[in-house]
């Protein structure tokens, strides 16, 4: 069994590992630092982190109004001219947790001058706010999501008022072949600055993990990933995976277990990026407002409840992200048991308390974290929805309750 984790800096990090890249030593309490690298078991299972209330989208991807793409080579390039060209088009993405009083870290792409921003969604997931720093002029951008797709780890970012940024030059990863040299680059341990840099190959094309939260519990396949050996890390996640021409080919997304953050040092046996043709589709969907099972457009709608996970140990938060919860199932396998609820809130309002078990949502059965996930993608704030549950005495309830503002799913 193979156990691979998020390459994003977050929470889930700084509880698993106590001493992180970058850091040195354990992170003060509070506010705690998320290490997100994703977590991977067999075909894999992988660990995701946190998101805020959405804003419209400004400008066309590809967009360069003002400012410049960053450039290519017809010739191959050394990793350092890789890195010079490469770097001014990423971005440092600190997301904060208001509600758990957690920050976490992570790498965004640039898709346009005017701030559109191509990250994975557990970057931003369960975020309160965003604040970005663009590598490319060093200014630091109040950020808002546009939309997401939580099931593929895709998310779109609009930084306000910013314009004339340099924007990636993207490549065509269908053209990617085993054996492509590739360099990786990134928020490595969430130090921020010049981004770090790990050349590797690629070492297998079309792979498939389960993507899992080690906070909020809920997993989702991914599928189609590069696999590589360049040695990403914690907080390269939203980073760029660059071919030897100096173009993006995919965006890094998860990594092996193999890190010590304890010593400081990585021995990660393989990583997997989303390859950037997936990446930037689903980000025009979210551009055009198209919404689907999966694509979340605007606001997130907020439940307000905790569900414990199965295997946790310490009872922690799951994020609120969305419908704030950790995965697991009720104890009687009749539904998703409950272990906190989040005060002045929908769920909070309508009677729920920890012990509860939900068993409907919007008349859909639920019995996992992801199962509430799934049924909450398409509501916004202000729109209602029926919640039926279960009572510490087994008695059945069904209420209608209308769902506020709250963190990205």
């Amino acid at each position: 069994m193979i156990r691979v984790y998020r390459a994003d800096e977050g929470r889930e990090m700084s509880q698993t590992y106590p001493s992180l890249p970058g850091y040195g030593s354990a992170p003060p309490p509070p506010p705690p630092r998320r290490n997100h690298v994703r977590g991977l078991i067999a075909t894999g299972a992988v660990a995701l982190a946190a998101g805020v209330a959405a804003g419209g989208l400004i400008g066309h991807l590809n967009s360069t109004s003002g400012g410049t793409v960053t450039a290519t080579s017809n010739t191959v390039l050394s990793t350092s001219q890789i890195a010079a060209r490469v770097d001014p088009a990423l971005v440092d993405v600190v997301s904060t947790d208001g509600y758990q009083q957690a920050t976490s870290a992570g790498t965004g792409i640039v898709l346009t001058s005017s701030g559109e921003v191509l990250t994975n969604n557990h970057v931003i997931e369960g975020a309160t706010s965003i604040q970005v720093t663009d590598v490319g002029n060093g200014r630091t951008y109040t950020a808002t999501v546009v939309g997401y797709d939580a099931s593929h780890d895709v998310a779109v970012l609009q930084l306000q008022g910013a314009s004339g940024l340099t924007t990636a030059s993207l490549g065509d990863s269908s053209s990617v072949r085993v054996g492509d040299t590739v360099v990786a680059l990134g928020n490595a341990g969430g130090k921020g600055g010049t981004p770090s840099v790990a050349a590797g190959t690629v070492t297998a094309l079309d792979q498939s993990i389960t993507a899992s939260d080690e906070l909020s519990g809920v997993s989702e396949q991914l599928t189609g990933l590069i696999q590589t050996n360049a040695d990403i890390q914690a907080g390269d996640s939203g980073g760029s995976l660059v071919n030897a021409y100096g173009q993006v080919i995919g965006m890094d997304t998860a990594a092996s277990s193999g890190y010590q953050f304890q010593s400081q040092s990585s021995s990660a046996e393989q990583a997997y990026a989303i390859p950037i043709d997936e990446a930037v589709s689903i980000a025009k969907q979210i551009e055009a407002d198209t919404t689907s099972a999966d694509v979340h457009i605007g606001a997130t709608a907020f439940l307000g409840v905790e569900i414990q996970s199965s295997d946790s140990a310490d009872g922690g938060y799951g994020g609120y992200g969305g419908f704030g919860s950790q995965s697991g199932t009720s104890g009687s396998g009749s539904g998703v048991a409950i272990s906190g609820v989040v005060s002045g809130s929908p769920a909070a309002n309508a009677g729920l308390a920890a012990g509860d078990e939900i068993t409907a949502l919007d008349g859909q059965q639920v019995t996992t974290a992801e199962d509430v996930a799934h049924v909450l993608v398409p509501y916004h704030p202000g729109e209602e929805i029926s919640v039926t549950w279960l009572d510490q005495t087994g008695q059945s309830h069904t209420g209608t309750l209308t769902l506020t503002t709250g963190p990205a799913a």
